[in-house]
């Protein structure tokens, strides 16, 4: 690696934030800085603001996610914010939900490597899954698509009065005001903006936070999935 794009040390707020499972953290950094650079996954660039502007920024995430519940990371990529998450948090389920194969490849390796055993890695599309993934309670993503798009995607894969938590900039709020009808018709019933990390990351990180009704997708979904159990349950008699 070039000065430009080593890895730096690890700050001291990591070892605050990942506790125990610090020296995981470490090793996924390495990982991300290695065989995530060459395989694509994230640029070089990005290699120098690795802890802070990355593995930090969706740690944070956990100061919204309740105990013990299910989590779906839509378009994982190369496990951002699902691994960080898993690594701060034990007392979830987590599955990686990604359509690449070499991204799945490489996030199959993480977990196994670092031992988390409370995640799972599923290689497709959010669309694709529906019916056949359990739902969950939570949802996340980062930087996958503007909030509408996303919600289209996350929602669907949502329990009842679930909530998908997606992490943006700072046109959080603009976002929100302009997916307000999609969202509606995706059966949501609460939005708000939360901003968490705070004394960890600086600027603090920004959550959308969007939350269903009894009809996660609405009526369209809805029917969807009722199709795709069928389809599931009709393949597994088979």
């Amino acid at each position: 690696m070039t000065e430009e794009t080593e890895l730096p040390e690890a700050p001291e707020e990591a070892r605050a934030v990942f506790g125990e499972f610090f020296p995981e953290a470490v090793r996924y950094a390495e990982l991300l800085a290695d065989a995530g650079v060459k395989r694509g996954l994230i640029g070089p660039r990005e290699v120098p603001r690795l802890w802070g502007r990355h593995l930090l920024n969706c740690a944070v995430l956990s100061e919204a996610v309740p105990e013990g519940v299910t989590v779906c990371d839509v378009g994982s990529g190369a496990g951002l914010p699902g691994i960080p998450l898993a690594l701060v948090r034990p007392d979830l389920k987590i599955t990686l939900l990604e359509p690449l194969l070499r991204r799945t490849n490489f996030l199959q390796e993480v977990v196994e490597l670092l031992g988390l055993d409370h995640v799972t890695v599923v290689r497709g599309r959010a669309e694709e899954v529906l019916g056949s993934l359990p739902p969950v309670h939570v949802v996340t993503a980062r930087a996958v698509a503007p909030l509408d798009r996303l919600a289209g995607w996350g929602v669907p894969l949502l329990r009842p009065y679930g909530e998908m938590l997606a992490l943006k900039g700072g046109t959080a709020e603009e976002e929100i005001q302009g997916a307000r009808a999609a969202l509606s018709k995706l059966g949501v019933v609460e939005t708000e903006v939360l901003h968490v990390g705070e004394g960890v990351v600086e600027p603090m990180s920004t959550v959308v936070r969007v939350v269903v009704g009894e009809s996660p997708g609405g009526v369209r979904f809805a029917a969807k999935r009722a199709k795709a159990a069928r389809t599931s349950r009709t393949r597994r008699r088979r």
